[in-house]
């Protein structure tokens, strides 16, 4: 639903009640201005907005990448470390 900032001042109540089912974009001089929103939509964009805490990033990608880091740690167990050979460079200048 789009409406005017006047329409919105003017039939204020009419518009919360539109904003449970749908956003009501707000126009000013003929741009969006503003958005109302529920307070379930709002709260469903600022939860997905958060950052996950690190704990709950590294479940995730644990389960995602199960199969991944199992194959490598079987390899690791396997063959060892691929530069156990390698010396650190050193600059000569």
């Amino acid at each position: 639903m789009h409406i005017t900032a006047t329409e919105a001042k003017n039939r204020f109540g009419f518009v919360c009640s539109q904003a449970k089912r749908e956003p009501v974009f707000v126009e000013k001089e003929g741009r969006v201005d503003s958005v109302i929103l529920s307070v379930e939509q709002f709260d469903a964009l600022f939860a997905a907005g958060q950052p996950k805490a690190v704990a709950e990033r590294k479940l995730a990608f644990n389960r995602e990448y199960s199969d991944w880091i199992k194959a490598h740690n079987e390899h690791f167990q396997a063959h060892g470390v691929w530069c156990d050979g390698l010396v650190a460079w050193k600059d000569s200048i």
